[in-house]
């Protein structure tokens, strides 16, 4: 970024390349629409040339790119482009993809799993979902998510745990089925 902001345009491209795929990932997540994912991805870079000029030599590109993301995105949402979205996923095809690695089973299993952290995710408060996302899905450090939403990295810590914690108390029927299905704790009656 310090020689893209220097104006070697030829190190836009390795920036594109580094970033790019993190953003659409973040932004499909939150917006569940590939189309708008990739349109904000466009949106953040176009940004980022624009304000090239006054990049701090030295600061973190990457949390500058999420937090100019994520504000595009709730601008986005507050000016009433967001489309509804369906919590119920369990309709969808997956497009009739096949593994020689796990059966049948184990597929709808992790699907279901998938699908029921991603209902209770969303059922968090906004603060606590963004920072859990952006720690353990974005591999963000605590510095970097606290950059991306403006704030202390003590916060973030506070409100990834709750997240964590959350998840951890209304998932916690999973991990005691998976441990009697497997016979290693609790599976004697």
């Amino acid at each position: 970024m310090e020689r893209y902001a220097a104006g070697d345009d030829a190190a836009f491209g390795e920036l594109y390349d580094l970033l790019a795929p993190r953003l659409h990932g973040y932004l499909l997540r939150q917006t569940r629409d590939n189309a708008r994912a990739e349109d904000l991805v466009q949106q953040t870079l176009l940004q980022m040339h624009r304000a090239r000029g006054t990049f701090l030599k030295g600061a973190e590109v990457t949390p500058w790119a999420f937090a100019i993301a994520r504000r595009l995105m709730i601008d986005g949402f507050r000016r009433g482009k967001r489309e509804v979205l369906s919590t119920n996923d369990e309709g969808r095809d997956d497009g009739g993809m096949v593994d020689e690695g796990p059966s049948a089973d184990d597929l709808v299993q992790g699907h279901q799993v998938a699908v029921r952290i991603a209902f209770e995710l969303a059922k968090l408060p906004e603060n606590q979902r963004v920072a859990f996302e952006l720690i353990k899905q974005e591999d963000l450090s605590l510095a970097e998510a606290a950059e991306v939403l403006g704030t202390t990295v003590s916060a973030v810590k506070l409100r990834a745990h709750r997240a964590y914690e959350t998840l951890r108390r209304v998932l916690g029927d999973l991990v005691a089925k998976d441990r009697d299905d497997d016979g290693n704790e609790g599976g004697a009656r």
